[in-house]
């Protein structure tokens, strides 16, 4: 079974197209190493919802751009998977291909297109840009990756940089979502 990366838009403030950011994970995932039966969620939700998230988890009060969720918070990955502990079962390495049947679950990334349209023009330049970013971002997180420690933050935007020349498609003129 193949990557698989469900997309939901569940909010209706700004356009959002699921299987173009969909695609984008799968491309991103591949990239990092990641292959055999891997799930990944996207939700894009109203900044209320994610409000509410950031309230909950993180003990932060407002709307944020991206939230990650990791599942299998065992992995501690920012490159390809290290060899390690059988984090999924006897005998059985998710990133082979090589499974029974039962995915590895990587996690949920929420994402709030209303903040992410507040801030693209002091990110990435563009609505598009910001989305892609933030895909390519709570991926980051849900491989290990964080920006707490500076060393740690520049390595991860080096990375994010990298992975969006390589696999993010702009949008051509006059058909950029929302802008």
């Amino acid at each position: 079974m193949p990557i698989q990366v469900f997309v939901a838009d569940e909010q209706s403030d700004r356009p959002v197209d699921p299987g173009r950011w969909g695609a984008l994970a799968e491309r991103v995932l591949a990239d990092r190493g990641i292959g055999g039966s891997v799930e990944l969620n996207i939700l894009f939700v109203d900044s209320g919802t994610i409000a509410s998230l950031n309230e909950r988890f993180l003990h932060k009060s407002g709307p944020t751009d991206v939230l990650s969720f990791p599942i299998e918070d065992e992995l501690g990955m920012p490159a390809a998977p290290p060899p390690g502990p059988d984090i999924t079962g006897p005998g059985r390495d998710p990133f082979s291909g090589d499974d029974d049947g039962a995915p590895l679950m990587l996690g949920d990334i929420v994402i709030c297109p209303d903040v992410a349209w507040a801030n693209a023009p002091e990110h990435a330049g563009s609505y598009d840009g910001e989305l892609a970013l933030l895909v390519v971002h709570g991926i980051l997180h849900l491989l290990g990756m964080d920006h707490e420690v500076e060393a740690e933050a520049e390595a991860m935007e080096a990375l994010e940089v990298e992975l969006l020349e390589r696999h993010h498609v702009t949008a051509s003129a006059g058909e950029e979502e929302g802008r």
